[in-house]
């Protein structure tokens, strides 16, 4: 009766109601789950928990997820199959289904780790993962237009900070660069071209070897903005004035980069409706037939003007 599925009176549904509020009475989830072999609870896997992308994608899917009625189990995989896996093994029983975000891992480690699951959203995973729906970021397009714009400034020596190795979106924001530069007929120069790792110290680092090379970058394009944002506190410190000296632009747009000391000139991705999108495939996939046809989704990105380029805060979006 408590769940509306009987034929009642509303003078008895009332009587009820009363006796359960006053006996604090509770229903049993894990009971309920039993009989209805659902737990209404969605699993996300992302490869780190650390950080404003991932807080941000978090957030957009948990506001979907509450508005359809299903709690979250987070966890994180640090981009190793291994630790995927296991991370799969805990969830198994206790999710209807899953969001992954693994940039890391190939298309046919993908498909083993996720042969077992029934739903299943991939999120900037590899490309080409039949089977799974699945969303991703104009990486390409989005890392392109921020090397035509800085093309457009005037600069020519550009230094690139990559992400890690073997991810997904590093490898496309790296390819929109050198097509970038390519298509304006701009020479490559590998030497400018530093790892990274995706984090602020790994941005420091790579900004210090930039800052190392002769003729050194009039320009620093990070693949995220926190190696952005570590760049700027090696340009700091090394008393390289932003943009006076050199310029620097990131990746991403997570909402601290409006604040950085300059404002942080970035490709914008919709990071929350990222986690939105996701969690409301997931949730049509868990209401329809598991036979129907999977479907690949790319998000658009947007850039960003402020001063960390020359630009202005009023320049806005382009």
């Amino acid at each position: 009766m408590l769940n509306a599925s009987g034929p009642v009176s509303d003078a008895t549904r009332r009587r009820i109601e009363r006796i359960a509020t006053r006996l604090r009475y509770s229903p049993n989830s894990a009971a309920r789950s039993l009989i209805t072999r659902r737990t209404h609870t969605i699993g996300v896997l992302l490869p780190d928990l650390y950080g404003e992308f991932f807080s941000e994608v978090i957030r957009g899917i948990d506001v979907v997820a509450q508005r359809n009625g299903y709690h979250m189990l987070v966890s994180s995989s640090h981009s190793e199959q291994q630790a995927l896996e296991a991370a799969l093994g805990a969830m198994r029983g206790r999710v209807d289904g899953l969001i992954v975000m693994s940039p890391d891992l190939d298309q046919r480690r993908l498909r083993s780790s996720l042969a077992a699951c029934s739903a299943v959203v991939l999120l900037n995973c590899a490309a080409n993962a039949p089977g799974f729906d699945a969303i991703k970021i104009d990486n390409v397009g989005g890392a392109s237009a921020m090397t035509r714009h800085l093309l457009e400034l005037g600069h020519r020596r550009i230094g690139f900070i990559r992400g890690a190795a073997g991810n997904v979106d590093a490898e496309e924001r790296r390819r929109g660069f050198r097509s970038a530069l390519r298509r304006a007929r701009v020479e490559h120069d590998a030497t400018l071209e530093v790892p990274g790792d995706f984090t602020e110290s790994g941005g420091y680092r790579a900004a210090t070897q930039l800052l190392a090379r002769s003729p050194r970058p009039t320009a620093i394009f990070a693949a995220n903005d926190s190696m952005a944002i570590g760049a700027l506190s090696a340009l700091r410190e090394a008393g390289v004035a932003v943009p006076a000296e050199m310029v620097v632009v990131g990746f991403d747009d997570i909402p601290i980069a409006r604040y950085t000391s300059p404002p942080l000139t970035s490709v914008r991705v919709p990071i929350i409706e990222l986690g939105e999108r996701a969690t409301e495939r997931l949730v049509q996939a868990l209401a329809s037939d598991r036979r129907r046809k999977r479907s690949c989704e790319t998000l658009e990105t947007a850039l960003v003007v402020r001063q960390s380029c020359g630009g202005s805060a009023a320049a806005g979006t382009h």
